[in-house]
């Protein structure tokens, strides 16, 4: 329980960062939304996915997954597990294990704005700026206020236009 409080207590602290680096679209990669949430309680199954954001948030991408990993073979069902590893397998260029992972998540969730996003990212990151942007728009239609949203629909046009970050 120490170490999950621990835990609760370092995501906490590190929100705040979170929060500002997502509004920056200097950044590649806040624009994937993982979504951290206080946490709301001390299940020890929701450890290796608060571990998994944590690791996240610091770039420590290689330990992100390893922890999501162990977080969907514990609950498959687990939405926040399933984004959360394939914004890691997409940090770490591994796209063919992000595909896999955002189908599950695609099967789970739908058509979120939060996975219509990270999916508008992944296609970014992979070079297919066309099918990005149609990704990123059907989330901005969805979700016409999300900051991460219009965050990556702005990084898209910079990177359309061949600019420099």
């Amino acid at each position: 329980m120490t170490a999950i409080r621990n835990v609760g207590l370092a995501i906490s602290l590190l929100v705040p960062l979170v929060v500002s680096a997502c509004a920056s679209v200097e950044n590649i990669g806040p624009e994937l939304a993982l979504g951290i949430p206080p946490p709301s309680d001390e299940r020890p199954q929701d450890e290796p996915v608060a571990l998994g954001k944590l690791h996240y948030a610091v770039g420590d991408y290689g330990l992100s997954e390893r922890y999501f990993r162990a977080a969907v073979e514990a609950n498959p069902n687990s939405s926040q597990a399933w984004l959360g590893l394939a914004a890691s397998y997409d940090r770490l260029r591994r796209f063919d294990l992000a595909e896999r992972a955002y189908e599950r998540l695609l099967k789970l969730e739908g058509r979120s704005a939060v996975v219509l996003n990270n999916l508008g990212y992944h296609e970014m990151l992979k070079g297919n700026l066309k099918r990005a942007h149609a990704l990123l728009l059907e989330a901005a239609r969805l979700d016409p206020g999300n900051g991460n949203v219009q965050a990556n629909l702005v990084l898209l046009d910079t990177w359309q236009r061949g600019e420099a970050l």
